[in-house]
């Protein structure tokens, strides 16, 4: 069938057949679709929507359009976690030597950061010598002796979903449900899973700031994922206020380690970390039972092992061998910190927590296009959490900067991303399961 019927039928909402998707994903692969034709036919499916099981046909072919890992000869589960994107999100980091301390094994392929929300791969690559793009080769390594490797795509790796996913990026078409179920699982399906766990975000500082919506979502993915072969839960969390007390690269790295090592811990950071690897646990098959699997994790953080482990995948993938030891003498800082002064008593009411990100952005700590180099040393930390109670003058945030006008303008995005006024209604940090 043409490139051109394959449009025209999910133009008028009917149901496409698995062999004319891998046809059209044949054609996003190999170029023999145009960008114009790819534009036509990410429009159709935003405005028509697809069934599951043409979104699990979806999923499938842009998986097989390149590699995919073969991890059969591990002894243990393989498993994964994505999130959707948020402020002071740097779960990967602690999560994965968790899990892989509770005797699964996490390959985790992570991205960069987008619009206002962080990359673990930026934050990664803040730590020196990291090697974050490693080949299939040295990945395989890292993952079989240590347990957990965090990396970023490959070129190799479902390469119809990079060239469809920048044709939607300038079309409008980011937002259809099908199409981000597809690329998400895709991705994770490549990477020779066996079971996911996804981290659906909602509020004011995540992608999809309805929760209603957000929950669509997180039923679309577990359900293609299901339909797909890929065994799959969903926890949704709150995003209406930064996750960690940090934002940033490198500052996000230390707040990583000294959750590992136990030095300081966010409670609502702990609470979505032990939940998501509670989760994970289960899913891989390693405890049946959601309380006794986050006792498991925790316990693996607790006495140290999953800091251990972090450790070794940090020197097996190039960075110093005593990082989680001295990570202060490694790490690069700003060379300017300054305290944000609140400017009125009471509590921390409100926080627009995508300008709070933002404000990270426009300090250099992420991209306005994508050709932008990330820098490693701003950032934001001791971000105030709602319910804070404060006195004028008492300290927001730090900023960290590399001059006085930077951190003037981060000041000013700070002070008008946070409301000082009444106490609020405190609201959980995990709002529902999905499984």
């Amino acid at each position: 069938m043409l490139i051109a019927e394959i449009i025209r039928k999910k133009r008028d909402a009917l149901v496409l057949s698995s062999d004319e998707i891998a046809q059209m994903v044949r054609g996003i692969s190999d170029s023999s679709a145009s960008d114009a034709q790819i534009a036509a036919f990410a429009m159709a499916v935003l405005l028509n929507g697809m069934e599951r099981q043409e979104a699990a046909a979806l999923t499938l072919a842009m998986r097989d359009s390149g590699d995919v890992f073969d991890w059969s000869d591990l002894p243990g589960p393989v498993v994964d976690k994505h999130s959707t994107g948020g402020v002071g999100d740097n779960v990967s980091l602690m999560l994965a030597p968790i899990v892989a301390a509770c005797g699964a094994y996490v390959p985790m392929i992570s991205g960069r950061g987008l619009g206002h929300t962080g990359g673990t791969l930026d934050k990664m690559e803040s730590i020196p010598g990291y090697v974050a793009t490693p080949d299939n080769d040295l990945f395989s390594k890292v993952v079989n002796e240590v347990g957990c490797a965090i990396i970023g795509q490959t070129a190799h790796l479902a390469p119809a979903d990079k060239r469809f996913y920048g044709i939607r990026d300038v079309t409008a078409t980011v937002e259809s449900i099908p199409l981000i179920t597809a690329s998400i699982l895709s991705k994770k399906l490549a990477a020779g899973l066996g079971s996911l766990v996804m981290d659906v975000k909602f509020g004011n500082g995540a992608f999809m700031s309805d929760f209603d919506k957000a929950r669509d979502l997180a039923v679309s993915i577990t359900g293609v994922a299901r339909a797909a072969g890929l065994p799959c839960h969903a926890l949704l969390t709150d995003m209406n206020q930064p996750l960690a007390d940090a934002a940033g690269n490198a500052v996000e790295v230390i707040n990583a380690i000294e959750f590992l090592t136990g030095a300081r811990r966010d409670a609502r950071l702990l609470e979505v970390v032990i939940g998501l690897c509670g989760e994970m646990l289960v899913t891989a098959g390693i405890e049946a039972d959601r309380t006794r699997a986050r006792q498991l994790a925790q316990a693996a953080l607790d006495d140290g092992r999953a800091a251990e482990l972090f450790g070794k995948m940090v020197a097996a993938l190039g960075g110093p061998s005593d990082f989680v030891e001295n990570y202060a003498a490694h790490l690069p800082t700003a060379p300017l910190q300054r305290e944000i002064p609140a400017p009125d008593a009471g509590h921390v009411s409100a926080i627009s927590t995508r300008d709070v990100g933002l404000a990270v952005v426009e300090l250099g700590g992420g991209r306005r296009v994508s050709s932008d180099e990330v820098d490693p040393v701003v950032g934001l930390t001791g971000l105030l959490p709602l319910g804070a109670k404060v006195e004028k003058g008492d300290p927001i945030a730090l900023v960290h900067a590399r001059s006085e006008q930077a951190a003037d303008m981060a000041q000013s995005q700070v002070l008008a991303a946070y409301t000082i006024g009444d106490n609020p209604a405190a609201a959980p940090v995990l709002r529902d399961i999905i499984d």
